[in-house]
């Protein structure tokens, strides 16, 4: 699980739908079955959150929407939800396009691209002006990125080593975990101080502390609000800036489906410069490319759950306290749901091509009543910043530069670089682009499972 956890996973299945595993003196059990996760996912009150992963993120999330128990994520998910109503949405798409085109603007053609850093450089920003308006200036931001990049390395090991004694030892590494973790927790109180008494902003922080004001409202907390911001900016950093450094991998190597986005792209933007939110129903391919990078190389791979009491599954009786795990990146590359897995096919997510079974397996924003806040938040934002910079440039693998995967607390390429160039758009017509239903949903819409 240390040394190859991709390979492990994907040798649990001809183990049998419920596997049981050992993580030094614990047990624990891994769901190889889509139909069996969602019967977990769905059953919120056997099968809650915990287990050793939400238990590490406990420590730096706090009690917020990711880490706390069922019995209080009711009230937390109705407090944030209308920060992510598919109104406040298209209000973020103009902020993500600019982001997305000051990011092309320091790329110079012929250069070689920090591909992942620059995603996350740019995923910082978008979240930071998300959640907290202008709080953070250029270089908190950039601390910010620091500091998750630190973060995100250590959470894994702690995750799957049982002895907690060897993470209080002054060791760099862990020295190096708890400076970043304190600064991080300290931006954060520093920008929620900073708008005390100040004017409404249209922003998450502005949405928490107007729900704190609303009469009838829960009594919320500086502390629940302080967990709220740092839960949303963990999780809005890291997995959209893996989802798109491995887009751009993926299309590097794959020319035919990277022509084709180019050919929708010229298509949808007509010589424009940017794309708009009314521009998202049309660019459907674009939106494939990343349902399929998420499917291929899903940034959540590994999950847990904890049972609240006695209970059976797959015909085993678990006790009170289980940890039953499952992991999105088995499910995608099952060859018996995904023909040909390995390989990088955003045609499988075009209208009338997935299955029932394939859309049910497809969860890397998880399902049922946890399943992710900003799913669609995620998806729109990948889909205009992949259409930004690829309406502009092309990137390029370098020659003889290995590439891999690296696995932590999320998945994806940590290191990518690549070459830059400028991209002339095609003249093409715009029945050049087949699409079976134009605007229609696909199964990568994000709506899989309850919102």
């Amino acid at each position: 699980m240390a040394r190859r956890p991709l390979a492990f996973l994907n040798s649990l299945p001809e183990h049998g739908d419920l596997v049981e595993l050992r993580l030094g003196p614990q047990r624990a059990w891994m769901v190889c079955h889509p139909e069996l996760v969602h019967r977990v996912l769905m059953d919120t009150r056997t099968f809650d959150k915990g287990g050793p992963l939400y238990d590490r993120l406990g420590k730096l999330m706090g009690d917020g929407l990711v880490t706390c128990r069922q019995d209080t994520h009711r009230g937390k998910r109705r407090m944030l939800q209308p920060a992510f109503r598919p109104s406040r949405i298209a209000g973020y798409a103009d902020l993500i396009v600019e982001e997305a085109e000051a990011a092309c603007r320091t790329w110079q053609p012929g250069r070689d691209i920090a591909v992942s850093a620059e995603m996350t450089a740019l995923t910082t920003r978008v979240i930071s002006r998300v959640l907290l308006s202008d709080s953070l200036d250029e270089a908190t931001a950039a601390e910010v990125r620091d500091c998750l990049t630190v973060i995100v390395r250590g959470l894994f090991i702690r995750t799957i080593a049982p002895v907690d004694a060897f993470f209080r030892l002054p060791l760099p590494a862990n020295r190096r975990y708890g400076r970043a973790v304190a600064r991080m927790h300290a931006i954060i109180d520093t920008a929620v101080a900073g708008r005390s008494g100040g004017a409404p902003r249209n922003d998450v922080l502005g949405t928490l502390l107007a729900a704190r004001g609303e009469e009838g409202a829960p009594d919320l907390t500086a502390e629940e609000i302080h967990d709220h911001l740092v839960t949303l900016l963990l999780t809005g950093v890291e997995a959209p800036a893996l989802c798109l450094a491995d887009a751009f991998a993926l299309l590097g190597r794959h020319p035919e489906a990277e022509h084709r986005l180019h050919e929708e792209i010229d298509s949808v933007l007509e010589g424009r410069p940017r794309p708009t939110p009314a521009d998202l129903p049309r660019l459907s391919y674009t939106r494939c490319v990343i349902s399929e990078t998420l499917r291929h190389t899903s940034p959540g791979w590994l999950f847990t759950r904890v049972t609240t009491g006695r209970t059976e599954l797959a015909g085993r009786r678990l006790p009170r306290g289980a940890t039953v795990l499952y992991s999105p990146y088995l499910l995608h590359h099952a060859p018996g749901t995904f023909p040909e897995p390995e390989r990088f096919l955003p045609e499988r997510w075009l209208p009338g091509r997935t299955t029932a079974e394939q859309r049910r397996a497809w969860m890397p924003f998880s399902a049922g009543g946890r399943k992710c806040l900003g799913d669609e938040f995620s998806l729109t934002e990948a889909t205009l910043v992949l259409a930004t910079i690829a309406s502009r440039l092309r990137l390029r693998h370098l020659p003889g530069r290995a590439e891999r995967q690296r696995p932590a607390i999320t998945l994806g390429q940590r290191d990518l670089v690549m070459s830059c160039e400028p991209r002339a758009r095609a003249p093409r017509p715009a029945q050049a682009v087949p699409t079976d239903t134009p605007g229609a949903r696909t199964a990568g819409d994000g709506h899989v499972g309850h919102a």
